[in-house]
């Protein structure tokens, strides 16, 4: 009887195209054979056979990478747009800030403790002279001010 192991993460396996391999790493191979064995035929004719086989291994050097390497189940192409991300374009400093619930509710109660001080505060000066709270009322109603 035939015996095949199932692996239990099914999210770590990729669809082979051809040749087992994966339409990411055809595209990443064949791209760089489209580039560098170009190259070394025109390269080959200037400088000696050596350095321009030299000069495509180098050129096909990062499309292999792109189609090879990966960590923690990210592609190359992430891993660097992620570090560009930390290392050049993000805050070094990020503080650590929260908006919870609690402290919008302690904040609105500070803010209606002050505006319930500035009326109490007005309510006194208007007990203290009622003449003054009365032309205060007739200023706001006819728009006037001080003068």
């Amino acid at each position: 009887m035939a015996y095949v192991n199932v692996p239990k993460d099914l999210s770590k396996v990729k669809t082979k195209v051809m040749f087992n391999l994966t339409k990411r790493q055809l595209v990443c191979f064949g791209s760089g054979a489209l580039i560098g064995v170009p190259l070394f035929f025109l390269l080959k004719g200037c400088v000696s056979t050596s350095t321009a086989s030299l000069c495509m291994v180098l050129v096909m050097l990062p499309f292999f990478m792109l189609a090879i390497y990966e960590k923690n189940g990210q592609p190359l192409e992430k891993i660097i747009h992620n570090y560009v991300q930390v290392r050049f374009v993000r805050p070094k400093h990020r503080p650590y800030q929260t908006n919870n619930f609690y402290a919008v509710l302690e904040r609105q109660y500070h803010l209606d403790k002050e505006v319930q001080r500035i009326v109490c505060k007005n309510d006194i000066k208007t007990k203290a002279d009622p003449r003054r709270a009365q032309r205060d009322r007739r200023r706001h109603r006819t728009g006037k001010a001080d003068g």
